[in-house]
């Protein structure tokens, strides 16, 4: 199977099915094979979209993250074969949402529909300012900014780990301002 790619067209959002409960999975999978790979260009956003749930538990107000479609990834990427082949072999990944085997992007109504956003760059902070990881592999880790990439939402950075300074990338959601 043979899927061209035209530059002058823009990315599109795809809709992946995931075993239940691999989602989170799926995405840091994805996320560091494109890494990997370089193929940065292709897949520039990758979403599992949750929403907050206020869970009341003996008495107690908690308030959880629930997700919105369980077992789907949302991605959005320029469809070609590497993407579709780096994206279908992935592990925990079942397939993309279409018919046979042939994926078909969300319309512009269905994204605003389902609420995926372009979320706004609010991101307030500048290179060499430091920051702390707030979630991921590297959580409670400080991070020195390098670059930031607003397009990706995504920002590259000096972890110290065991002495060293080693180079990351973090999307804009893993990390947090130091007052």
């Amino acid at each position: 199977m043979t899927i061209p790619i035209d530059m002058s067209e823009r990315a599109r959002w795809y809709v992946v099915h995931t075993y239940s409960g691999y989602e989170n999975k799926v995405k840091a999978n994805l996320e560091k094979t494109i890494e990997n790979r370089g193929l940065q260009e292709l897949v520039s956003d990758i979403q599992v979209p949750m929403e907050e749930v206020v869970e009341e538990k003996d008495g107690k107000k908690k308030i959880s993250q629930k997700k919105i479609f369980p077992g789907y990834v949302l991605i959005k990427m320029l469809m070609n074969d590497d993407s579709w082949y780096v994206v279908r072999n992935t592990r925990g990944v079942t397939g993309f949402v279409g018919p046979g085997s042939k994926p078909v992007p969300l319309t512009d109504e269905e994204v605003v529909s389902m609420g995926i956003t372009e979320r706004p760059v609010d991101i307030d902070i500048e290179v060499n300012e430091t920051v702390r990881v707030i979630s991921g592999p590297l959580e409670n880790f400080a991070a020195v900014i390098q670059e930031i990439n607003i397009e990706k939402r995504k920002v590259k950075g000096l972890v110290d780990m065991f002495g060293r300074e080693t180079p990351v990338e973090l999307d804009f959601n893993q990390i947090e301002k130091i007052d």
